[in-house]
């Protein structure tokens, strides 16, 4: 990894959603889908960004591609803002980076051939002729490992991984520097995930990609990203190297998260102590008062109930929101 240089900065992130109601469609609230969220991507390393289901994990990665409008904070692609850009400044920007979505199937154009969904990004930013444009997407099929027989089959015509291999090879198109992966092995088959797991390592060391990788399976999580930042509840809670956070977690949320990844030694296994948290999630349009936490924790204080923790660096390099530390 080169010398800690941020690629990506974000800042106070905040992703409100409104709530409607009535015949009137008058706003009653907002869901606090990313809430107030910083931290930077370094030049080619892999973020990892986990939490359990509804966290806001995948809010937080299309806020930062800007494709949603963003309700507050800074998010700073190579020292340029890009929260509030818009049109054709935002539009410049798009091949600098790209996504990987969760579903193959639902992501790519089922009326679309292999050929033409890879070269639709080549069609709207530059300027190829046909054969260039042709040659591109032999390329790109060599690249993520599909035959170049398959290049005028429909989506329907793949399996799982194969149609995740077309969707990476259409995000790695215009050569961009930055991609979120939006969970892109959770709709595959266990056999298939580590191959799409091995192929996204292999193009990150050949062309020199950084990745935003959010997911909920923590084991891959743990083989594939630089460093891990744990979200709850719209919030970051820790954020760590890898092996800070997997040997030695601090926060009771990441402890409990841990506790649940089951460990393949039967005789390790049925020594471990598991962390069950009590109660549900609560709602993010209707967040407690203090640490989001507060209501689940096994270590909470009076403090928790009153104030946020502040998200500050510890003594040993890793961030972390908690009043225990």
């Amino acid at each position: 990894m080169s010398a800690q240089q941020p690629l990506v900065q974000v800042r106070n992130l905040k992703m409100y959603f409104p709530i409607y109601r009535g015949v009137l469609r008058r706003q009653v609230g907002e869901v606090k889908a990313v809430d107030d969220v910083s931290f930077d991507i370094f030049k080619g390393e892999t973020l990892g960004l986990v939490g359990e289901s509804g966290c806001g994990k995948s809010s937080a990665g299309r806020a930062i591609l800007r494709l949603y409008d963003v309700t507050d904070g800074q998010i700073i692609l190579e020292g340029t803002d890009i929260a509030a850009m818009h049109g054709k400044e935002l539009r410049q920007l798009r091949p600098e980076m790209q996504m990987i979505f969760q579903d193959p199937q639902a992501s790519l154009n089922p009326r679309m051939t292999v050929a033409s969904i890879i070269a639709e990004p080549l069609d709207e930013h530059r300027k190829l002729d046909k054969r260039a444009r042709m040659e591109r997407v032999f390329e790109l099929m060599d690249a993520v490992g599909l035959n170049r027989d398959f290049a005028n089959r429909f989506p329907h015509e793949f399996s799982g991984g194969q149609r995740q291999r077309i969707g990476i090879a259409r995000a790695l198109a215009l050569n961009p520097k930055f991609i979120v992966c939006d969970e892109p092995i959770a709709a595959l088959d266990v056999s298939i995930q580590a191959q799409v797991v091995n192929l996204l390592e292999d193009l990150q060391e050949r062309m020199g990609l950084t990745y935003l990788f959010i997911s909920h399976d923590l084991s891959m999580v743990r083989h594939l990203a630089t460093r891990v930042a744990v979200m709850y509840l719209g919030r970051i809670v820790e954020l760590a190297s890898r092996d800070q956070l997997y040997e030695d977690p601090r926060h009771p949320y990441t402890e409990a998260l841990l506790s649940a990844v089951p460990e393949p030694d039967p005789s390790l296994e049925s020594t471990r102590e598991r962390i069950i948290l009590q109660g549900d999630v609560p709602s993010p349009s209707n967040p407690p008062k203090g640490c989001n936490f507060c209501t689940r924790c096994p270590k909470v204080m009076d403090i928790c109930t009153q104030e946020t923790p502040p998200f500050k660096k510890l003594e040993d390099g890793r961030y972390a929101a908690c009043h225990l530390l």
